[in-house]
């Protein structure tokens, strides 16, 4: 099979096109591929299929071999994809996702390559048994959470998954492999939960670090920007459009207040192609 290495601010992808659906065993296949020292290594695969109701379909696969059902950073790659290797001419596109069902993107190309793409992610899901938790809530707001004797408070929204977003004083700095995993399998969540861990510097900009699940730590996560955006908000910190600093550059997030959706800008990257074997 032949795969293009992509990459959103780092979170990095082996992307596939010309599957009429995922391939028998993707799980094992993304556990043994997106090894970084065994395999090619990768953040998951994203797969390019046909749909039937927008211009693409994306599936995405997890480096542990579960399946996500959004990712804001693998839409910017599938879109520049598309472009870039001739199978639309469109500056505006459809891609149906699994979570967050068909999205419009946005394509701002120079000399014929697209640099950036604005995707809009839809209305935040804020009811608290829909992200979903286990709490009861329409938003579930700056809510105490515990692990392993460390309390926290986290403020619940889905952009087609689930996040916790938690305010700390140096998001940068902040020691995400201890506490990442903790929250993520927290009883609070039970289909596990991508944790965002943001310090505000200002009303026009939020550091941001994240632990994802089925991922880890990665670079960047579009979703993710746009939860802590949303969350920002909720909690009287932002503006309603912002800049989140990630650890590999910056996104730009807007949640409109007319149509209630969240819009994401941000690059995507080529990095190589490549053929592997199944």
């Amino acid at each position: 099979m032949e795969f293009t290495k992509m990459h959103g601010l780092g979170n990095d992808f082996l992307v596939f096109y010309g599957e009429e659906d995922l391939p028998e065993r993707v799980s094992e296949l993304a556990i043994a591929w997106c090894n970084r020292y065994f395999g090619v290594g990768g953040d998951g695969l994203v797969f390019i299929l046909p749909s039937e109701k927008a211009d693409f379909r994306m599936r995405i696969i997890n480096s542990d071999g579960t399946e996500a059902e959004q990712c804001g950073n693998a839409i910017r790659c599938v879109s520049k994809y598309v472009y870039d290797h001739g199978y639309t001419d469109k500056d505006r596109i459809t891609i149906e996702t699994l979570g967050a069902g068909v999205q419009r993107v946005s394509l701002q190309i120079e000399d014929g390559v697209v640099r950036t793409v604005r995707v809009d992610m839809g209305e935040p899901i804020l009811d608290g048994l829909a992200v979903p938790t286990t709490l009861e809530g329409n938003p579930v707001l700056a809510r105490p959470i515990e692990a392993d004797g460390r309390r926290f408070e986290f403020t619940a929204v889905s952009m087609g998954n689930p996040h916790c977003v938690i305010y700390v004083d140096d998001a940068p700095n902040f020691d995400l492999g201890v506490w990442g995993p903790k929250l993520e399998v927290h009883p609070y969540f039970p289909r596990k939960i991508n944790v965002e861990f943001a310090t505000v510097t200002s009303r026009e900009r939020v550091e941001m670090r994240v632990w994802e699940r089925g991922a880890g730590p990665t670079l960047a996560c579009g979703t993710g920007a746009c939860a802590t955006l949303v969350s920002s908000v909720l909690n009287g910190l932002t503006d309603r459009a912002a800049w989140i600093g990630l650890k590999g550059g910056d996104l730009f997030i807007e949640w409109d207040e007319q149509d209630n959706h969240v819009y994401m800008t941000g690059p995507a990257e080529t990095v190589y192609k490549g053929n592997i074997e199944i």
